[in-house]
């Protein structure tokens, strides 16, 4: 019996997977990801991070908590944790049981609680309490990878980076883009066939995408604007009333209502949030 697939769209995408296995021509791959940049900028115009900061400091210091942890959570941690501890001093010299009590619901506070006091000390002994804005020196920080290093620098100080997380390293592959496993590689085959000033907008936009529509174990191919490009359309229902119950986030109507759904179809039951939601090292 025939196993090819009987819709039209799903017909296109096995083709694409095809040249995509087969290995895509440069130019090909270049104008295929040309078009999901451009439809992912009009399906998440509200892309931003989605950590709660008022300096680079407070930044750090959430990007560190957000390790396999949700951005919900820890901006639900964060007010009362920059309240007590104002400056990269304030964290050097804390108390390890109070700061890890005030993290714990962050999960493996001990460990991020190391992290935040190294890096308190480490920021008020080599830079005077002032949160460096270079990637090595960044880098050399306690608690601070190369991930965390690129969300700082591009939304705290403006330079551009692309922020490799769990979401974004899946969805580049899901897509094609690169099969790079390595963080590192992935980051700098995404930047060659993005401008660098649209790095860190990017990094959100597909961020944004990841954690709304194209879900690690279930995606809602069906609802999803960039599925005439998507080598791995059918990785998930393609009856649009039943993605549909997949999308979530606060901006599920818009989202729904850019693929011709309706805004108003009701979401699946939620059990919470998923583990393909919490961030990693």
């Amino acid at each position: 019996m025939s196993t090819a697939p009987r819709d039209p769209a799903s017909r296109v995408a096995a083709r694409l997977a095809g040249r995509v296995a087969a290995g895509e021509p440069a130019l090909g791959r270049a104008r295929r990801v040309g078009r999901m940049l451009r439809a992912l900028a009009a399906t998440h115009p509200d892309s931003h991070c989605e950590l709660d900061f008022r300096t680079p400091l407070e930044l750090a210091v959430a990007t560190i908590l957000s390790a396999q942890c949700t951005d919900r959570r820890v901006n639900e941690v964060t007010p009362a944790l920059f309240a007590r501890y104002g400056a990269a001093v304030d964290y050097a010299k804390a108390d390890r049981p109070e700061l890890e009590e005030m993290i714990r619901s962050t999960g493996f506070f001990r460990n991020k609680t190391t992290s935040l006091i190294g890096l308190g000390a480490a920021v008020a002994e080599r830079h005077g309490g002032v949160l460096p804005r270079t990637l090595p020196e960044l880098v050399a920080l306690p608690g601070i990878g190369r991930k965390t290093a690129n969300v700082i620098l591009g939304n705290a100080f403006d330079v551009p980076g692309i922020t490799v997380d769990t979401h974004f390293g899946r969805l580049v592959r899901r897509w094609g883009w690169t099969q790079e496993k390595d963080p590192v590689k992935v980051e700098h085959a995404v930047g060659e066939m993005v401008p660098r000033r649209s790095w860190t907008l990017v990094s959100h936009q597909v961020i944004f995408h990841g954690r709304r529509v194209c879900h690690a174990r279930k995606p809602a191919c069906g609802a999803c604007s960039l599925a005439a490009d998507c080598p791995a359309y059918g990785a998930g229902p393609t009856d649009p009333q039943e993605a549909a119950r997949l999308v979530t986030g606060s901006s599920r109507a818009q989202l729904l209502t850019q693929v011709g759904l309706p805004p108003d179809e009701p979401p699946a039951p939620s059990a919470g949030a998923r583990v393909e939601d919490r961030d990693v090292p």
